[in-house]
């Protein structure tokens, strides 16, 4: 009681209360609106210099590859001894080969061969992988057992067997190239996906939905898949250039796209031979080459980089503390000007 006498006899000067700064409170503020994760993934992209600079030089790229050759005035195939290893001039940007065929023309063609390896080649053995991957990581048992044991067969088998046995049996086109990039490629995402499976198979969502009645391949397709989906687009983004680069490989020791044909590996293996004398039938395939396999390997760290959830959250709250800097620095200075 004498407490609550000696505080009911104090009194508070008003001029000494002043309201608070609710905005100082006000902690929980979004500085953000709601979006869903793919809408944030575009909006971090466009945000990122890098990855609309890379995305621009593949497109660029790729429509050269499609178009150029259609509105050149020569055939990639088209041969004239009498110009045969002219500079680059006005009537041949590239210059000519040995044979007198057009390297714009050429190149572009090579480019659109080496485009449509590295983009098959690499989502070939991923569907393929993927496949095999889900059926061992889901059924396990005997069907694991067995698939991975295969695998690991398969992978002690050194990669360039299985290139010279298919490219022998079915030729040097771009077609036994794919075939040998499916069958050497496919086990490594297969290993990689039946861990994702066993990694989700007994999570909630995967429980309820079987217990719901939904089927094994659905299960894996439209509840899995999607939340391992950003990991396969940055692993494409990766094999598409290996694929680019293994199809090079191949051509500097003879095992290449056959001629007529031409891809961007086999230009840069015959311009080799004549660097010292006619260095630009070397230097230009080389320089695609390496603008594509910069382009998507640069692409493919933004994606990862906006991919992931955790840089996300890391990202929200650098946002918010930087606006709350921006609010206090504002009010000194008016504080000041008063």
């Amino acid at each position: 009681m004498e407490k609550e006498k000696q505080l009911a006899a104090v009194t508070v000067d008003p001029a000494l209360c002043r309201p608070v700064d609710r905005s100082r409170l006000d902690t929980d503020q979004i500085v953000r609106p709601s979006v869903s994760y793919w809408a944030g993934v575009w909006r971090r992209l466009k945000q990122d210099k890098l990855a609309i600079f890379c995305a621009s030089l593949l497109a660029v790229l790729i429509l050269l590859a499609i178009f150029a050759p259609l509105f050149s005035p020569y055939r990639y195939d088209q041969t004239d001894l009498l110009s045969g290893n002219l500079p680059p001039s006005m009537e041949h940007w590239f210059g000519t080969d040995s044979a007198g065929r057009d390297m714009w023309t050429r190149v572009w063609v090579g480019a659109r061969v080496s485009l449509a390896v590295g983009f098959i080649g690499a989502i070939l053995p991923f569907v393929i992988g993927m496949f095999v991957g889900s059926v061992a990581g889901w059924f396990g048992g005997w069907i694991d057992m067995l698939i991975m044991r295969v695998i690991d067969i398969g992978l002690c088998i050194p990669s360039m067997i299985y290139v010279i046995l298919i490219l022998v049996y079915f030729g040097g086109g771009p077609q036994a190239i794919i075939i040998a990039l499916a069958v050497m490629n496919w086990m490594g995402p297969a290993r990689g996906y039946r861990g994702r499976i066993l990694q989700f198979k007994n999570r909630e969502f995967t429980l309820a939905a079987e217990t719901l009645g939904a089927t094994p391949m659905r299960i894996i397709y439209r509840h899995i898949l999607p939340n391992i989906l950003g990991n396969i687009v940055v692993s494409l983004t990766s094999f598409v250039p290996a694929a680019i680069f293994m199809e090079a490989s191949l051509a500097f020791i003879g095992l290449g796209i056959a001629p007529p044909m031409t891809s961007l590996g086999q230009l840069a293996s015959d311009g080799a031979g004549m660097y010292r004398t006619h260095f630009y039938q070397f230097i230009i395939p080389s320089l695609v080459i390496s603008l594509i396999i910069f382009a998507f390997f640069m692409l493919g760290n933004c994606l990862r980089d906006a991919l992931d959830p955790q840089l996300r959250d890391e990202m929200s709250t650098s946002a918010l503390r930087k606006r709350r800097r921006a609010e206090q620095l504002a009010k000194s200075r008016k504080g000041a000007a008063k």
